[in-house]
């Protein structure tokens, strides 16, 4: 039987029993919702704009979810004494890794609970059932640059140092996507920029699933090529690691 569903539960009990960490992957996104959204009347009282902000945030919570748990997550491992020799039995570092994804996932899951709720209850956002499945497959498949864009920060760097460097990234890449404000508020220079973000890259894949459009081809291939370097990055420096602390 594989060890990763023992190590994904391991590492989501491990992570529930400090409240705290638990508590900012899925209170945060639902904070930013609150204050960007639902506080905003005449965002939250039409629908379509009360949807399309109801997406850009969900997104958010998967991309927070993800890029905190694996960037800080996989540093504060590397400093554990019990991580470095569990590295070292049969089972491989794979299992862990798959373990601590796995977790990641788990959160980013939940995260879009809270978010969902608000925007259900709060808001005038709607979206049929199909339109809803065919959104959170967009939202995991668009969590996954950004999966690797966090195993990269946290097999690169040490703890002290990766939990500034998520804050650093993520925010004004979500800002600059359009995940706070739509891009229709951006001035020319800051939507030019955006353009070629991966978080706007994301943000149109997932509205394309939820509004039933698709998303334009231009964001796909962004999206594909941005998937393509964070993950060529996160082996380089999972190799890398791997190479330095067990010759």
């Amino acid at each position: 039987m594989s060890t990763i569903p023992l190590y994904t539960r391991y590492q989501f009990r491990e992570t529930i029993r400090i409240p705290m960490a638990a508590l900012g992957t899925l209170a945060f996104p639902t904070l930013f919702m609150l204050l960007f959204v639902v506080s905003n009347r005449s965002v939250s009282g039409n629908t379509a704009a009360a949807t399309e902000a109801a997406g850009q945030m969900s997104l958010f919570a998967v991309i927070s979810a993800f890029v905190f748990n694996l960037g800080a997550g996989v540093a504060e491992d590397r400093a554990k004494t019990w991580h470095a020799y569990l590295r070292t039995l049969p089972a491989g570092p794979m299992a862990q890794l798959g373990g601590r994804v796995c977790n990641a996932l788990c959160f980013a899951l939940l995260s879009l609970v809270p978010v969902g709720l608000a925007a259900m209850l709060l808001t005038e956002a709607e979206a049929s059932v199909i339109e809803l499945g065919t959104t959170l497959f967009a939202l995991i498949l668009a969590g996954v640059p950004f999966a690797f864009l966090g195993l990269t920060v946290g097999y690169s760097m040490p703890l002290k140092a990766a939990i500034p460097t998520v804050q650093l990234i993520l925010f004004p890449l979500a800002f600059a996507g359009g995940l706070f404000l739509p891009p229709s508020l951006f001035p020319d220079w800051l939507d030019a920029t955006s353009n070629v973000l991966p978080t706007r890259a994301a943000r149109e894949l997932v509205l394309g699933a939820l509004t039933g459009g698709g998303p334009p081809l231009t964001a796909l291939s962004i999206a594909v090529g941005w998937t393509v370097a964070l993950g060529t990055l996160a082996v380089f420096t999972f190799r890398r690691d791997e190479g330095r602390r067990f010759r």
